[in-house]
């Protein structure tokens, strides 16, 4: 894959996003801005790229068919990407694409008025992990899906030494401005995208999102640090989604079957091992057997990432993914009505509070199309 990008923000993210470049010799960076200008000149030092004077600067250094990464913090993705868009440039951001869904509407027209790709991290949907499962159901390798427990749970985060987290480039993990976002805001799509790619839109929210932690160091409001959602979709098995900062860590995702178990334990790495775990009955009792299966893809799937931290993901999956679908002239996989689905349903998990209720999304998208070497 070939085309160019340009980074909005230089933030802890952002070196995720250079340390995939290295295995994506195909992929150049035009320009880099950032308001914090000692950020941004630590930043361009460390990865030697160019550094924009301002804004206006890197959209002007952007080609019409590149590509701006928006990594900016999530409260600032509404205004950043909204000129991008409005200076005819097409915008890959990270989640969500805005804190309201009004305003993730008026991006979604606006790119659509103008010709434009408006996409949407994560992008772990199109990673080998995801695409295996994708596969196994499509195969019926399970059966039926009947029911699906997804985990995004990260631990007690607040007495972690999150002070001690810095990226490749130095930046400090961003502790504050995590807590007022939120984890569902930052996590839920990682499973929820894969969800959705599956089975296509989800119909009906019932969720419930707390603050089980209010003394978490910053300066507040600090957002939910819990939420669990039941989502019922248009085309597929009831699903449970949890998302903390509190619960010990688990990253699990099953999918229960007629036949059995599917399973991946690792949202956050692309070569995680999808397991088939068969149900049987012996001398009255009924199992699934602790001898799990692997499932594997037949072929080559996409360049690999080392692990860096908590995550062996690919970050520039997503922008190759975009970029080819403007030089193709297609509809990109994460882009248009999938990822303002995928921001009103997550919207809806974080601001669902004690008495929310059964939420039904006003959005749709179709089952994402598979990779085309998971096919």
């Amino acid at each position: 894959m070939t085309g160019v990008i340009s980074l909005l923000g230089c933030g802890f993210v952002a070196d995720l996003y250079l340390r995939s470049l290295s295995v994506m010799p195909g992929l150049r960076v035009a320009a880099v801005w950032d308001r914090d200008p000692t950020r941004l000149a630590a930043f361009c030092s460390y990865w030697n790229l160019p550094a924009a004077a301002s804004l206006d600067a890197l959209i002007a250094s952007t080609p019409p068919d590149g590509l701006v990464l928006n990594l900016t913090n999530p409260a600032e993705h509404f205004a950043t990407t909204k000129a991008c868009l409005d200076a005819g440039r097409h915008v890959y951001s990270e989640k969500p694409l805005a804190m309201a869904l009004e305003q993730a509407r008026s991006l979604h027209r606006l790119a659509d008025t103008n010709g434009l790709t408006l996409a949407t991290a994560p992008c772990s949907v199109l990673g080998e992990a995801a695409q295996t499962m994708a596969a196994a159901l499509r195969k019926n390798v399970a059966g039926t899906p009947r029911l699906i427990y997804a985990e995004l749970d990260d631990g007690f985060i607040p007495q972690a030494a999150y002070r001690k987290w810095r990226s490749e480039s130095g930046a400090p993990w961003p502790y504050e401005d995590e807590f007022r976002t939120g984890c569902t805001l930052e996590h839920a799509g990682y499973y929820l995208g894969w969800l959705i790619a599956w089975f296509g839109s989800v119909r009906t929210v019932v969720a419930a999102s707390a603050e089980t932690l209010p003394e978490k160091e910053g300066t507040g409001p600090f957002a939910p640090d819990v939420s669990v959602a039941t989502l019922f979709l248009d085309n597929g098995p009831l699903v449970r989604l949890t998302c903390s900062i509190v619960a010990p860590h688990d990253h699990t995702i099953r999918v229960i079957g007629d036949k059995g178990v599917l399973s991946c334990d690792a949202a956050w790495n692309n070569s995680a091992k999808v397991r088939f775990a068969e149900r049987f009955s012996l001398r009255r009792r009924l199992f699934e057997s602790p001898w799990k299966r692997r499932v594997k893809l037949s072929g080559p799937t996409h360049p690999k990432v080392g692990r860096w931290g908590a995550a062996a993901m690919n970050f520039l999956l997503g922008p190759a993914e975009v970029l080819d679908a403007i030089a193709t002239g297609r509809s990109s996989r994460l882009g248009g009505d999938y990822a303002l689905h995928l921001t009103e349903v997550t919207l809806a998990i974080q601001n669902a509070g004690e008495t929310a209720g059964a939420q039904t999304m006003t959005t749709r998208c179709a089952p994402m199309d598979p990779m085309p070497w998971a096919t």
